[in-house]
């Protein structure tokens, strides 16, 4: 560090960093410019670690400094927190994300837990369970880790986005049968023989663009739009679910808020059983589930 060189305390850091991402329109500038601050510490420190580093008093060397304000930069144009950092939080995983890839939801942690549970029962003693387009890979990943005994397999399509899924599979549950191709025709091999269906699909509808700029700039057009109605996937899913799925297997679907009444109507039409809609933790219908007969 030469003289005119200074370091500067974790809390000045920390507010200069909430202000500019409050200007830039950031929804939770306090808790991005935590995490982003965090990471810059070590990528592996929790923002508990943090603050007790700001009581302790501690600061950032002027290079460590430089490479906050590069990434507080970022963040200010709305770029997704987690293309910054490089990874995204699912249940008790962490995930390497980036462009080309859906970032993965916490409302999405509730498709996960409802497969989890069904595998969990499952008679087999070793239930299958397969997650039809699966981007980052955080719904298969999720059943693999959690349910041990389950065979999982996982199909995406998008070229960009199975070489984040293959960096997560190799790192966290390398025997996970990951293929890459179209979910319409997908697991032939496993025709009648899967406990779980499992999917987040794109649901939204063509003319219903978000506001976000993280998701309208940054997340695949491909995992987002589907269709006139958002449910043209789904209507795919559901047909193929049935010929995957074995009698007593469940479907489980994510999906907006206001689509559930449809998505019942399009997996009964299909010859499903017993479909509900679930709410998430911020009590909006999320998911959908059904049985086949």
């Amino acid at each position: 560090m030469t003289a005119n060189e200074k370091a500067i305390g974790l809390r000045d850091a920390l507010r200069g960093a909430a202000d500019v991402l409050q200007s830039a329109g950031v929804p939770d500038p306090v808790v991005d410019a935590e995490l982003l601050l965090a990471w810059t510490i070590d990528p592996d420190a929790s923002r508990g670690e943090l603050h007790a580093g700001i009581i302790r008093g501690d600061a950032l060397t002027p290079e460590r400094h430089a490479t906050f304000r590069e990434a507080v930069a970022r963040r200010a144009t709305r770029e997704p927190l987690q293309h910054i950092t490089g990874t995204a939080p699912f249940r008790h995983l962490t995930l390497h994300v980036g462009p080309g890839v859906f970032v993965p939801r916490p409302e999405t942690e509730l498709i996960a837990q409802i497969a989890i549970d069904a595998l969990h029962v499952a008679a087999e003693p070793e239930p299958i369970a397969v997650d039809l387009g699966t981007g980052s890979g955080a719904i298969a990943l999720a059943m693999a880790t959690e349910v041990p005994r389950a065979r999982v397999a996982a199909v995406e399509r998008s070229d960009d986005a199975i070489a984040w899924t293959r960096r997560n599979v190799r790192a966290i549950a390398p025997d996970l049968d990951l293929r890459h191709g179209d979910l319409a025709d997908a697991f032939d091999d496993l025709d009648g023989r899967v406990a779980v269906v499992a999917s987040n699909p794109p649901y939204v509808p063509a003319d219903a663009i978000p506001r976000d700029d993280e998701v309208r700039l940054y997340d695949p057009a491909a995992a987002l739009y589907g269709g006139a109605d958002g449910l043209d996937v789904v209507r795919v899913i559901s047909r193929v679910g049935l010929r995957l799925a074995r009698p007593g297997g469940m479907i489980v679907l994510e999906h907006g808020e206001w689509q559930g009444a449809d998505v019942r109507g399009i997996l009964e039409a299909d010859g499903w059983l017993g479909s509900a809609t679930h709410r998430d933790l911020t009590t909006r219908d999320r998911a959908t589930t059904a049985v086949r007969p």
